[in-house]
Parts: structure tokens; C-alpha cells; sequence
């Protein structure tokens, strides 16, 4: 009867290898627990990590987008740019062929489009101030041609208010004269009007007074016709200029002119020229002709 109990009843060795089973099976439950999360977990960060690859090389491609929307006319600018262009490329091609689960060079990469985009905005800063310069230079250039065309004009204006005024000078600087006479004189200095008795003939007049004129000795030249029109002159023919004219003299004196009225007197002639008829004498100096005269010899 009693053997019949204990053959009913577990014994001690098997009631442990029970405990031991079931201690067994919750370790084996926990650690595919474990590893289910481990499995999990590890897919999780897989799945980051190539999240972050994409959202790098999106970035990277934006910033190859900003760089090719910088340009500037600075020549060495634009060879630093291509420069920085290349760099970005580059750095493109490298987190391609990189695995997401290199964590450490993906920081790396990142670190690296951080720079790059430093740089970058350093760009953007040189070229507007590039910009602006380049726009004040512009609107000052503008600027001096505007005031260059003012300058030219007022010159022009100047010139011409300059030169009338020289016209205006030169016109007021000739001297002018007045009270032109002929007369015929005889031997003894009388005048007389037969042309019979006419020794020379004598033509007077007045320099008027200018204060502008150019002071000195000047030469005053008469030019006597006959009452056939002809010109009548000495022994030789003489030649003098006149306001640019070259013109031939009867007679000729020099005075000293001194901007106040001067009163000339010039005589042409000899005995036994003379004939009935008109004279006329016309009066210059070299500046211009001051006026004529006659007179009707009997």
C-alpha cells in the first residue's frame, strides 16, 4: 500500500527538472522578447538612419540648386563658385555610395553641408555687396555723364556767351571816326575849289575817342579816286590790309593813338594832276574803313 502511494507522487528530482523547465521557458520567452525588440529597434534605426541619408542628400541637392541660382560679372567670383559647385557634387556622389547604417560618416556629410552652406552665404553677402557696389557705380556714373553733358553745355553756353562777347569787344575795340572833309589846297596852304590852282588835295578827319581800343601808333591810309573812277596813286603802287581785304593806298600816315579824339590829316597830290571833275577819298586803317569824302573841283 505504501509503495502504491509513492508511485502516485512526483519525487523531488522531478519536481525540480519541472522548475527547471519552466524557468527555462520563460528565459527562452524573455530572450525572444529581447530579441524581437532588438530585432525591431535595430529596423527602427536602419530605417532613420536612411531616413537621414534621403533627407541629406535632398539637402544637398537644394543647396547645388542655390548655387547655381548665385552668378556674378567678377570673373574670379565665378571661379570660386564653380569651385563650390564641384565641391557640392562630390559630396552628392559620396553619401550615394555610402550605406544608411554608417552613422558616423553620415554626421560627417552633414557636417560637411553645413559648411558648405557657410560658405555659401558668405557668397550671397560678397555678391550683394558686388550688386550694390556695382549699382552705385552705375548710378555715379550716370551721374557724371549727366553732370559732364551739364558741364559741356554750360561750357558750350559760356563759349558761345564768351566768344559774342569777344565779337562784341573786337567791334567796340575798332576805332571809328568822324568829321570826314576834303579839301583842295593851293600853294600857299589855302584851299580853293579850281582845279587849276590845285597843288594836293587834303582830306582830314577825327579819331573818335575809345577807351577799349589798343593804344599806339597806327597807320591811317587814304584811297582817292578822279572823276573817271580811277584809282589815283604816287610814283608806286602801294599795298595795305584791311579787315582782311589787301587793298591798294593813295597816300598813307602813321599817328599816335592814344584812345582820346586825334584829329589826321593826310594830303595827296602834286601840281598839274588835277582836273575838272569829283573826287572822292575813302578812309581806313587796318582794322576797318572809317568812312569817304568828296569834292568838286572847277
Amino acid at each position: 500500500m505504501e509503495d502504491f502511494i509513492l508511485q502516485g507522487v512526483p519525487s523531488k528530482r522531478e519536481k525540480r527538472l519541472k522548475v527547471v523547465t519552466i524557468c527555462l521557458a520563460v528565459v527562452a520567452v524573455m530572450l525572444l522578447g529581447v530579441l524581437a525588440w532588438i530585432w525591431v529597434e535595430r529596423n527602427s534605426i536602419i530605417g532613420d538612419l536612411q531616413t537621414d541619408k534621403e533627407v541629406l542628400t535632398v539637402q544637398l541637392q537644394d543647396l547645388r540648386l542655390d548655387y547655381e541660382g548665385l552668378s556674378s560679372n567678377n570673373d574670379s567670383l565665378n571661379v570660386q563658385l564653380d569651385r563650390e559647385r564641384e565641391k557640392v557634387d562630390q559630396l552628392i556622389e559620396r553619401v550615394q555610395q555610402t550605406e544608411a547604417t554608417n552613422r558616423a560618416r553620415i554626421r560627417e556629410y552633414e557636417r560637411e553641408l553645413g559648411t558648405l552652406r557657410s560658405i555659401m552665404k558668405s557668397y550671397i553677402v560678397t555678391i550683394d555687396s558686388l550688386n550694390t557696389l556695382n549699382i552705385t557705380l552705375r548710378e555715379d556714373a550716370l551721374a557724371a555723364r549727366d553732370e559732364a553733358r551739364r558741364s559741356q553745355r554750360q561750357y558750350s553756353e559760356l563759349r558761345s556767351t564768351t566768344d559774342e562777347y569777344a565779337r562784341k569787344v573786337e567791334i567796340g575795340s575798332v576805332v571809328k571816326g568822324r568829321n570826314f572833309g576834303l579839301v583842295a589846297v593851293m600853294a600857299n596852304g589855302r584851299d580853293t575849289d579850281r582845279s587849276s590852282r590845285t597843288e594836293r588835295l587834303k582830306c582830314c578827319l577825327f579819331l573818335m575817342e575809345n577807351d577799349i581800343a589798343v593804344k599806339g601808333r597806327r597807320q591811317v591810309y587814304i584811297r582817292v579816286k578822279g572823276p573817271d573812277g580811277v584809282l589815283m596813286t604816287g610814283a608806286g603802287e602801294s599795298v595795305f590790309v584791311s579787315a582782311g581785304e589787301s587793298l591798294i593806298y593813295s597816300a598813307s600816315r602813321e599817328v599816335d593813338y592814344q584812345g582820346s579824339d586825334l584829329e589826321v590829316c593826310i594830303f595827296f597830290g602834286q601840281p598839274g594832276m588835277f582836273s575838272r571833275g569829283i573826287y572822292t577819298v575813302d578812309v581806313y586803317t587796318t582794322e576797318a574803313k572809317l568812312g569817304s569824302a568828296d569834292i568838286l573841283l572847277r
